[in-house]
């Protein structure tokens, strides 16, 4: 059996889970860099998810702490929404992918992880990137560190 090591994901299982938002906590914090925030608007942003399903994985949530897509006001959700399409636009020019899978898990029946705080996942798919690791290892392997993404991105923006 051959073994992958992904010695960074250690840091999310030992980490001691914060009962605080992440989506409210980084932006406050204005270290864009540091938490890999991209994009600031009005009323959202948009930020690279720190455990990515493939590389560019980016997310887009509103600034104010809003759970359901209801609750967005008209400027919000407005917003919202022009980011995801500039998020797609960037990850086009910097990465060419062959395609995207956009999604909102709302609610944690749904699968979110952050479950009252909506966001909306971009992930850049390319032909062939699912093979046997995760059917046959349950693993994902993504071949790009997060700080060379922002950068790559950062670039673009």
């Amino acid at each position: 059996m051959k073994q992958i090591w992904a010695p960074w994901r250690i840091e999310y299982i030992l980490v001691k889970k914060s009962e605080e938002c992440i989506f409210c906590k980084l932006p406050k914090e204005e270290r864009d860099e540091e938490n890999f925030i991209l994009l600031r608007g009005k009323k959202n942003f948009i930020i690279l998810n720190n455990y990515p399903y493939n590389n560019g994985h980016l997310m887009v949530a509103p600034f104010r702490h809003v759970g359901n897509l209801e609750e967005l006001t008209d400027e919000e959700l407005d917003e919202h929404f022009r980011m995801v399409r500039k998020s797609v636009e960037i990850l086009k020019k910097a990465y060419k992918p062959d395609g995207f899978n956009l999604g909102m898990n709302l609610g944690r029946v749904a699968g979110a992880g952050v479950e009252k705080h909506l966001h909306t996942h971009i992930v850049p798919r390319w032909e062939g990137d699912t093979n046997y690791m995760p059917v046959i290892a349950n693993t994902k392997v993504i071949s790009e560190a997060l700080s060379s993404t922002y950068k790559k991105l950062k670039e673009v923006l």
